[in-house]
């Protein structure tokens, strides 16, 4: 029987462009977003199951890790990729609604899945949390998303530890610079979503005793390394 694979933030770049992919190598996919009309889409593109689901409600993550098993009968692959970067400010102007919003959905949106996965998942299973190479550096007036994704990469490291154990694999993906809906301007020299997507779908597909516990990844213009 074909993987079955539960991704978040699959309504645009990353995530959808993994979905397309590995729902084209016959993945069992089901894909999530906050947009119903964007999941129609995909819907019809690829025939993969999607579920509506506004992640910064912890409810609402629970209610979809269910469903995702219900509907996949099983979720081999949890894909965390859901995530939001609106605040570019120096720490003296930070609000505290946008510092909460952050950290609900790039922190404790994929706790609560990786915590229903942990539940249910057994030996041979995979968590892929998508950080950002922002948890590798330091950069001016990105206080609020770092924080989130350097507590993200903390999280996603100490997880690994306690999956070993049973044989679960648990990746960090650190993408650099990519043309995706993050940014409102096209930025033609960052790596397009479908090639960052292809570099998760060789980690996802990495024979079964190996486990990749970061990878790295940027476009040749950036320097932030």
């Amino acid at each position: 029987m074909s993987r079955s694979v539960l991704i978040t933030g699959a309504t645009s770049g990353i995530g959808r462009a993994l979905a397309v992919q590995l729902a084209a190598r016959d993945w069992r996919v089901l894909a999530s977003g906050r947009s119903r009309d964007a999941l129609a889409v995909l819907q019809s593109e690829t025939g993969c199951e999607v579920v509506a689901a506004d992640l910064s409600e912890s409810s609402s993550a629970v209610h979809l890790f269910k469903t995702a098993w219900n509907q996949l009968d099983g979720v081999d692959v949890l894909v965390n990729g859901a995530g939001i970067n609106q605040q570019k400010v120096p720490v003296e102007k930070i609000e505290v609604l946008d510092w909460d919003a952050h950290m609900a959905l790039n922190l404790r949106a994929p706790m609560v899945l990786c915590r229903e996965a942990m539940e249910r998942m057994s030996e041979g299973a995979h968590i892929l949390n998508l950080v950002s190479t922002i948890a590798l550096t330091s950069q001016a007036n990105y206080s609020i998303y770092a924080a989130s994704k350097y507590g993200l990469l903390g999280f996603t490291n100490t997880l690994r530890k306690e999956a070993q154990s049973r044989g679960i694999k648990v990746t960090a993906a650190f993408p650099g610079g990519t043309d995706t809906g993050f940014r409102t301007e096209e930025r033609l020299d960052y790596m397009r979503p479908e090639s960052a997507a292809l570099i998760l779908v060789q980690v996802l597909e990495a024979p079964a005793d190996v486990v990749m516990h970061e990878v790295v990844y940027r476009p040749m213009v950036e320097t932030n390394f």
